[in-house]
């Protein structure tokens, strides 16, 4: 079975849960909607909190969405203040035995098998990692459902998005930590700028200031513009300024709350855009009488969060590592009227391209897949 389609099982398992009971009598339909009742989750967050208007935002709606469905659920934001791994596994560890599901947003969070093997009756849901033992090997534990999004993807797009739109010539990416699922949107975005000018005949410059580079997870030199931060607003807004003064005009960021520093500085300049990241960012980018923002590079997180916790609702959850691409709708860009600045041909180019993404003639590089940006080719 493809684990890639997973949530979508859980889904249609629910849907057939839901019609059992609706034939079943009073009896089933009193299970169904008692299903939940009285289910204690906590959201377990990096610094920037579930306000961020990003990652955690949208990992905390998908709950808040399960709970106007099942009212005698609860949910508990527990915002971990450094951004540590041993930080973020020490929170999970202090709460752990105080609730039924626990949602940890980030790659931090990797190291939780201990915890949850020796907490069997508590279900963890992982979003951008997946589980590791303690030599950083990949595992899969029965209480653990973990989902990664092909981040790449949705990078790929606003790369491309930027060239297509790009006045100066002149674009850049710039990100909170190096972890995995940040690296695979810088690269995406470097592959969707080498697409458009490959197959527009374009010569669109990717800027990066030497001081502000990344060092992955195993330590390799990844490039970019790297905050060091989901949470500093300040430096995000540093780093907005110097690509700006550089000539930037098209700016996507993937750095949670210290995104808003960039994007604050992109409001400050004439004739920026800016792209948001993760979530549909287009209220964001209001500015008086008008609006900064280009379009968003999505992934759609709420939506799976929501399905693994009915699933767990009804006694359907199981363990298991799962990545979420394009094929099932989980990545993207934002291309709905009304909330994109995109032009009409545009919109059309990236369609096309994802036409090409879902057939496999166009695979972004990634952190971990073995390809670079510098060697991303297409068919």
């Amino acid at each position: 079975m493809g684990k890639k389609i997973l949530p979508f099982l859980l889904a249609s398992v629910m849907i057939l849960f839901v019609t059992a009971c609706g034939e079943s009598g009073n009896n089933a339909a009193t299970v169904a909607e008692n299903a939940g009742e009285g289910m204690k989750i906590a959201i377990v967050s990096s610094p920037s909190g579930v306000d961020d208007h990003s990652f955690n935002e949208d990992n905390y709606n998908g709950i808040l969405a399960f709970i106007e469905s099942h009212p005698g659920a609860t949910v508990t934001p527990v915002q971990e203040p450094t951004g540590d791994t041993a930080a973020a596994l020490a929170v999970v560890a202090d709460i752990v035995e105080d609730y039924n599901v626990i949602v940890c947003c980030g790659f931090q969070f990797a190291g939780i098998p201990e915890i949850a093997q020796k907490n069997p009756d508590v279900k963890f849901i992982l979003v951008d990692t997946f589980p590791s033992d303690a030599d950083g090997n990949e595992v899969e534990v029965d209480n653990i459902f973990a989902m990664c999004f092909a981040e790449q993807e949705s990078g790929f797009f606003a790369g491309m998005a930027a060239a297509l739109e790009t006045k100066t010539g002149k674009v850049a990416v710039v990100n909170g930590f190096a972890f995995p699922s940040n690296v695979n949107y810088q690269y995406g975005f470097e592959c969707g700028v080498k697409y458009v000018n490959g197959t527009e005949g374009k010569n669109v410059e990717i800027i990066e200031l030497p001081a502000y580079a990344g060092t992955d997870v195993t330590g390799a030199d990844v490039g970019g513009n790297y905050i060091g931060s989901f949470a500093d607003v300040e430096t995000g807004k540093v780093i907005g300024k110097a690509l700006i003064a550089e000539g930037v005009d098209v700016i996507f960021t993937a750095a949670g709350t210290a995104g808003s520093g960039v994007l604050a500085a992109v409001k400050e300049a004439d004739d920026v855009w800016y792209i948001g990241c993760d979530i549909d960012q287009y209220d964001d980018g209001a500015d008086g009488e008008r609006n900064v923002m280009l379009t968003s590079g999505i992934k759609v997180m709420h939506r799976d969060v929501e399905r693994t916790l009915n699933a767990i609702s009804v006694g359907f959850f199981g363990g298991g590592n799962v990545t979420l691409q394009a094929d099932t709708g989980s990545t993207g860009y934002v291309s709905t009227e009304g909330r994109n600045q995109l032009s009409a041909e545009t919109i059309e180019k990236l369609d096309a391209a994802y036409e090409l993404l879902i057939l496999g003639d166009i695979v972004p590089a990634a952190n971990f897949n073995g390809i670079t940006p510098e060697d991303f080719t297409w068919k």
